[in-house]
């Protein structure tokens, strides 16, 4: 049986499915189990990685584990995966803890600390390691929907969004084919896009006329205080300023993996339009 953790999540959300249509057994884990839908016949239960009283529980009779990563107790995890007789973890990591400052940036670390937690585990480990995900531009949703500018302080710092359902079929493969497992990939969609790139193709896609309000670090670190957290908002203003008018390198992974180019920016945007 497949343990898919982060179960509220969108690429375990389409990971799920995906095992599903192909007759895997899954069992789906969330902090708040009661707030999953998952398929019919796919059971649903507590795993908070934060508490490692519930990790027992999550373990029982699980295979393979898709775990998306939390450094909170990954010790302690990693333990009772191996308790359990788990043969496989596939870790969602980041692209990030390839940095050169990754064992300093708040955001690189944790996914850093826990590739090295199950890597050093005697059970066989997968990592994936996407860059910047599409669905990092919902955080401009509320801005759009309300006809106000979005705020930047890069906008002309690119990234290469990767569509989740890309992420969600290359843990697909790596889970199910046994010639893929125990490899490290790095996952990129198929552009280097600048922010401002991004919204110009939301708004093809929504038809909206969206505006950019390019701001001060500083006033950007203030406004989002109540969301991101001092650490994590230093770590991406560090990497947004790293990549100012600097297109990134892109991987082929996606296609090596599923067969088929990785979805552009343009198909994620008009894949989640109504949500702008």
């Amino acid at each position: 049986m497949i343990l898919v953790t982060g179960g509220r999540g969108a690429v375990a959300t389409h990971l799920t499915t995906q095992l599903v249509e192909h007759d895997h057994a899954v069992r789906v884990a969330s902090a708040d189990p009661g707030k999953l839908d998952p398929p019919p016949g796919v059971p649903a239960i507590k795993l908070d990685l934060t508490d490692p009283t519930t990790f027992a529980a999550a373990l029982a009779g699980i295979d393979s584990v898709f775990l998306y990563a939390s450094a909170a107790h990954i010790t302690e995890f990693v333990a009772e995966a191996e308790a359990a007789g788990v043969r496989h973890i596939v870790v969602l990591s980041t692209a990030a803890v390839l940095g050169p400052d990754a064992g300093t940036d708040h955001l690189a670390k944790s996914h850093l600390d826990v590739e090295n937690a199950v890597r050093t585990s005697s059970i066989a480990t997968t990592i994936l390691r996407p860059g910047s995900f599409a669905a990092n531009a919902g955080a401009w949703a509320w801005s759009i929907k309300s006809g106000r500018p979005v705020s930047l302080p890069f906008p002309n710092s690119h990234n290469d969004p990767i569509h989740e359902r890309d992420v969600a079929e290359a843990a697909f493969v790596v889970l199910t084919e046994p010639r893929f497992q125990q490899r490290e990939y790095i996952l990129s969609g198929p552009e280097s896009l600048t922010f401002a790139e991004q919204i110009d193709q939301l708004a093809a896609a929504t038809g909206r006329t969206i505006s950019i309000e390019q701001v001060t670090p500083e006033y950007w670190k203030k406004a989002m205080a109540d969301y991101v957290p001092e650490p994590y908002a230093d770590a991406l203003l560090n990497w947004w300023k790293s990549n100012d008018g600097k297109p990134v390198q892109l991987t082929g992974t996606v296609e090596e993996l599923t067969g088929h180019p990785a979805r552009s920016f343009a198909t994620w945007a008009q894949d989640h339009r109504n949500d702008f």
